[in-house]
């Protein structure tokens, strides 16, 4: 997956790209990741026998056209064709984003599975027993994908079925993680005040490597006349291993600090990462416009 450039057209552009006070995204680009025009697709990493299957290694890019957060259809089974036509169901499949929405024209091999207690790293991969992978083998993934904003009360709005079609002639196993297409303004620097709910500023104030990953320090403004929260969960980052880190949770059901009227709120977050993981970017959701919706952004973090 070479990167390509992608551009969207921005309205009023000087709200993300030039110097400004508030990060509020502009109505065209808002409408271009609210539902995505596009897909998701894949392409294989890596293959090789492992214990009388054969493992497919799989790195998943989001081509949607918006943020979008996707899974494989419960208890249907990839299908791997060989190249005399034969198919066989491959029912040990690990393919999706771990709940996380991804920013488009972003790729990634791997996210955080197990439970909030005993997280675990799971890459993304396939294993079809019995067979082996001779020219013009393919292997077909059903999914299930949503996109845009982050509805508490419609999480199913904008959610569509699909198929990954991966030829397994051509495997990619040098990928540059996390961006395949870059996305004009889709990036935001990390001093970037952004509004949330009740015209609220969020703002990241720091960023710390610790022993087991990073610390990041928020701050909320509030200049309305009645006290606000402002949820953004526990925010996951991805960087150049293709690893999306951080346990999901539904961002509503993190603890915030109350900000009073007039006055600010401070708070951390942390995420466990590996040190030599570098380039990072945080997947950041904040709840804007009304409760329990999220607006997504990606943060650069990539000098940390």
């Amino acid at each position: 997956m070479s990167i390509k450039r992608a551009l969207i057209p921005i309205l009023a552009c000087a709200l993300l790209l030039c110097s400004c006070d508030y990060i509020v995204l502009p109505e065209d680009l808002e409408d271009s990741v609210a539902a995505g025009s596009g897909a998701w697709t894949a392409v294989a990493t890596g293959i090789a026998p492992e214990n009388g299957k054969l493992r497919i290694d799989i790195t998943i890019r989001n081509d949607t056209g918006a943020w979008s957060e996707m899974h494989v259809l419960p208890d249907k089974p990839a299908v791997f064709t060989g190249g005399d036509g034969q198919s066989t169901n491959c029912g040990t499949l690990f393919v999706g984003t771990g709940g996380h929405r991804l920013a488009p024209g972003f790729q990634m091999r791997g996210a955080i599975a197990g439970t909030r207690a005993e997280p675990a790293t799971q890459l993304l991969y396939v294993e079809c027993e019995g067979v082996e992978a001779t020219p013009g083998s393919k292997l077909a993934i059903d999914y299930r994908y949503v996109t845009g904003e982050y509805n508490y009360y419609y999480p199913e709005t904008n959610q569509a079925d699909a198929r990954l079609e991966i030829d397994l002639d051509e495997l990619t196993p040098e990928i540059d993680y996390p961006i395949a297409a870059e996305i004009e303004g889709l990036i935001l620097e990390p001093s970037a005040e952004i509004v949330a709910i009740n015209d609220v500023v969020l703002t990241l104030t720091g960023v710390e490597r610790t022993d087991s990953g990073l610390e990041f320090s928020w701050q909320t403004a509030n200049p309305g006349e009645y006290p606000a929260y402002v949820h953004i969960g526990n925010p996951p980052v991805i960087g150049d291993d293709g690893i999306l880190y951080g346990y999901y949770e539904t961002p509503d059901i993190v603890s915030v600090p109350i900000t009073p009227a007039g006055e600010k709120a401070t708070w951390t977050t942390e995420v466990a990462v590996p040190q030599e993981v570098k380039g990072l970017y945080i997947m950041l959701s904040v709840e804007s416009k009304k409760q329990r919706l999220f607006v997504n952004y990606a943060v650069d973090i990539t000098d940390r």
